[in-house]
């Protein structure tokens, strides 16, 4: 239930207690890729695009279950967990994502 352009906050893993704005979600593998989060060295060949070659610091991806969304309270920034609600808005029924902390509408 995370989206492109969130801010999530890291619970587990190497990269615990970073946050940062999701670029990509693979709903398939459960994996989103977070910006400056989890970042690991890549050795390249050298290449035409790259004729210098050398080592390459990338963002990897993170598992769903290891991020929670933040969301913006009177405390300041907290991560909640987000749960799926039905509303019914001029008579069609809506999904819309629900903050648990909160309870307001994201």
């Amino acid at each position: 239930m995370i989206k492109k352009g969130d801010t999530v906050y890291v619970r587990t893993g190497s990269s615990r207690g970073q946050t940062g704005r999701v670029l990509r979600v693979d709903r398939k593998k459960n994996k989103i890729l977070i910006e400056g989060v989890n970042q690991c060295k890549k050795h390249q060949r050298p290449s035409q695009k790259q004729p210098q070659g050398g080592i390459v610091t990338i963002e990897m991806p993170v598992h769903m279950s290891n991020v929670a969304l933040v969301v913006q309270t009177d405390e300041g920034p907290r991560p909640t967990r987000i749960k799926k609600k039905t509303i019914d808005e001029g008579g069609h029924k809506v999904k819309v994502r629900v903050s648990c902390l909160t309870g307001e509408q994201l």
